[in-house]
């Protein structure tokens, strides 16, 4: 019997299906020059390095449950799965949902169904209000062991008009956020083991994570609080100055996993098993600076 998950999350970076496949004409004209000449020679190829990462975690094992964003559809998704498969690994499963994202980007999870399964009435997407359409709030209530534990997968408006301008937004995506996990509370018991994952493009200290997301780095309070309050378990690892995200040399830390009350406590039945980390294999890097690139790393813990 299962008694503990590797959960993991990774901004996959344009993960479009191939330039001739069937989509609207308005997404077709905005991601025209993301996907031009991107063909299934080009494709195989990412997905055969996106499967080589994704083996490569959890000693080898691959995640039980992997967050992901920046994906076009279900279909390139299937693609995925099947490529870590036909390479050794697990034959995942496919949790998705298509979002209202001008650029017909989503957030999905892979999960292993012999670990984890998920009913068709188990997942929702929860809106955030915005004058440009972005990526909802994807949750999905996983059962595992015959218990629910909810994961709620987020890929937050970007920084693309400058920090302080597209902060708001991302506001409102941390409040949107806080005002669902209070409702999982309310109808699942405070003690549900619920897991906030996701690519926030704000750091831990960022207004939209503290005072909106009440993302915070008090473990008692957590517990203790009238809020519903989530633990951020990246805080060890901003201190000590490594990153999810790097652009033009500079990193910084985006990708985050939260838990509830009911993990902390213990008395959800599930709990932390250790800290959370930044999977950084040597294969994935860079030996030198490549003008103003940008990376995406992948954060992971255990429960």
């Amino acid at each position: 019997m299962i008694n503990e998950l590797f959960i993991a999350f990774w901004n996959v970076e344009n993960l479009f299906d191939v330039e001739t496949a069937d989509r609207s004409e308005k997404i077709r004209k905005l991601i025209a020059r993301d996907i031009a000449g991107w063909d299934e020679v080009l494709l195989g190829a990412k997905l055969g390095q996106l499967s080589k990462v994704i083996r490569s975690m959890n000693a080898g094992a691959g995640p039980d449950i992997m967050g992901v964003c920046e994906v076009e559809n279900r279909v390139v998704l299937m693609k995925l799965a099947e490529k870590i498969a036909s390479d050794g690994g697990r034959e995942y499963q496919v949790a998705h949902a298509d979002t209202s994202d001008n650029r017909g980007i989503d957030v999905a999870f892979l999960y292993d169904p012999a670990i984890a399964s998920v009913s068709p009435n188990q997942t929702y997407q929860h809106w955030i209000v915005k004058r440009f359409a972005t990526r909802e709030l994807f949750q999905v209530n996983f059962e595992v062991n015959g218990q629910i534990v909810v994961l709620v997968g987020n890929h937050w408006p970007s920084r693309t008009a400058g920090q302080y301008e597209s902060e708001p937004y991302r506001m409102t995506a941390g409040e949107t956020l806080s005002y669902w996990v209070e409702r999982i509370q309310q109808e699942q018991g405070n003690d549900v083991p619920v897991v906030v994952l996701g690519d926030f493009n704000d750091e831990p200290f960022n207004r939209s994570l503290i005072e909106y997301a009440l993302s915070i780095n008090d473990s008692r309070r957590v517990i203790s609080g009238k809020n519903p309050y989530l633990l951020n378990l990246m805080w060890p690892i901003l201190a000590s100055g490594a990153g999810t995200y790097t652009y033009g040399g500079q990193w910084n830390l985006f990708d985050q996993i939260m838990v509830s009350r009911g993990i902390l406590s213990g008395k959800s039945g599930w709990q932390l098993h250790g800290a959370a980390q930044i999977e950084a294999a040597a294969f994935m890097s860079y030996p030198k600076k490549i003008g103003k690139h940008q990376t995406e790393a992948i954060s992971s813990c255990r429960c």
